[in-house]
């Protein structure tokens, strides 16, 4: 019987088990997927998260395979209206850091198997969890026979289609946007070197992050139901846009993707607790689901420590999960305020937008005041 069970292997449960690991509680990480996944889409990490992962000692490793973005500038008509420095967020780490998904994974993998070489089990599909009180078990499948796990308590990292989550019969609050995206990585050739820019265009926003290997990402946001396409398609959106050229026969990732947000009322049920994804889907523009599931990690670790130690933690849980869900609801509403910001706009109202962007940006408080809530400050 392990200490903890962790229900998902992705950056938030790696994460966790980690930072488990290190203080010498025994993790088991149940993992559906059989191997890592090769295509990213998460990519931002946000200073509040670097602090944390270096608390397992891998932050200064993942720098240094990833971009630092000290700098977000705002484009509209061909012109820059807005500069934005992150330099005063944070002392550690004063930048947005850029690092595929994928390798973000392969890092906290590696720390994981370091601490314990046996720590992830892959290819484990949870299909039941029972809690008598004073242990939970998990019941599930793996390699065609069923398995179960038993643990003095268990956590569930396993994202925005988890399993455990109706498991527990946990009410969510779920809401559905009428807003889509198509992203792609190309072939970086902009001269925009490590800042990320924000086209702020009438037919709606374009949105270029640098990514390693001197790549970048470029998302648009979709008109109707009907937009979207291949690559070519992208990069001629791209170009229509912001009179930028993108060569679509280097692009090595596309993804179409839809806006919701399902907020869990309930993050602790009896011996288990529901983290990142699993307990908050935020809309993924602004980066913030993966790193609130770090934080959420980094909150919880104390108070499962002292569990296991035979004190009562309680009132301590409910507290976390008072907060947590807190932090996860100002995710949604700042989701929401980038998603208005974005959409399309007539000739008018979109110079009046872009103006407005000009004045608030040029008023050092005010931009210091959104550099800090976009970095998750």
């Amino acid at each position: 019987m392990a200490d903890v069970l962790i229900i998902g292997g992705g950056p938030v449960g790696l994460f966790m088990a980690a930072l488990l690991l290190q203080q010498g509680v025994s993790v088991r990480v149940l993992e559906q997927r059989t191997g890592a996944e090769p295509h990213s889409r998460a990519i931002g990490i946000h200073p509040p998260s670097l602090d944390a992962l270096q608390g397992i000692g891998v932050a200064r490793a993942m720098v240094a395979e990833g971009v630092p973005i000290r700098r977000g500038i705002a484009v509209g008509g061909g012109r820059t209206i807005a500069r934005m420095s992150f330099a005063g967020v944070s002392e550690g780490f004063p930048f947005v850091l850029a690092l595929p998904q994928s390798r973000t994974e392969a890092v906290l993998e590696q720390r994981v198997r370091q601490l314990h070489p046996a720590a992830v089990h892959r290819g484990v599909r949870v299909t039941g969890l029972h809690d008598d009180g004073g242990q939970v078990t998990a019941e599930a499948t793996a390699g065609g026979s069923a398995v179960q796990y038993t643990a003095a308590l268990a956590i569930a990292a396993d994202g925005v289609r988890s399993t455990v989550r109706p498991l527990l019969g946990t009410a969510v609050r779920a809401k559905d946007y009428r807003v889509s995206y198509l992203m792609g990585d190309f072939a970086d050739t902009t001269g925009f070197g490590p800042d990320a820019a924000l086209f702020l265009e009438s037919a709606g926003i374009v949105e270029s992050f640098p990514l390693p290997g001197a790549l970048r990402r470029w998302v648009v946001r979709l008109g109707d139901a009907g937009d979207g396409g291949d690559a070519s398609w992208l990069a001629q959106t791209v170009r229509e846009r912001t009179g930028i050229d993108v060569d679509p026969a280097s692009n090595s990732m596309l993804s179409r993707f839809g806006v919701r947000s399902r907020l869990v009322r309930r993050m602790v049920t009896g011996r288990t607790v529901l983290i990142g994804d699993a307990a908050h889907e935020i809309s993924p523009i602004g980066g913030q689901g993966m790193n609130l599931g770090w934080l959420d990690a980094d909150a919880l670790a104390p108070l499962v420590l002292a569990s296991l130690h035979g004190t009562d933690v309680g009132a301590a849980l409910r507290k976390f999960e008072t907060r947590r869900t807190a932090a996860a609801a100002r995710a949604a509403r700042q989701s929401e305020i980038n998603m208005a910001l974005g959409r399309p706009l007539a000739a008018g109202p979109w110079a009046a937008r872009n103006r407005a962007v000009a004045a608030a940006a040029s008023v050092p408080a005010v931009n210091g005041f959104v550099a800090r809530r976009f970095t998750m400050q």
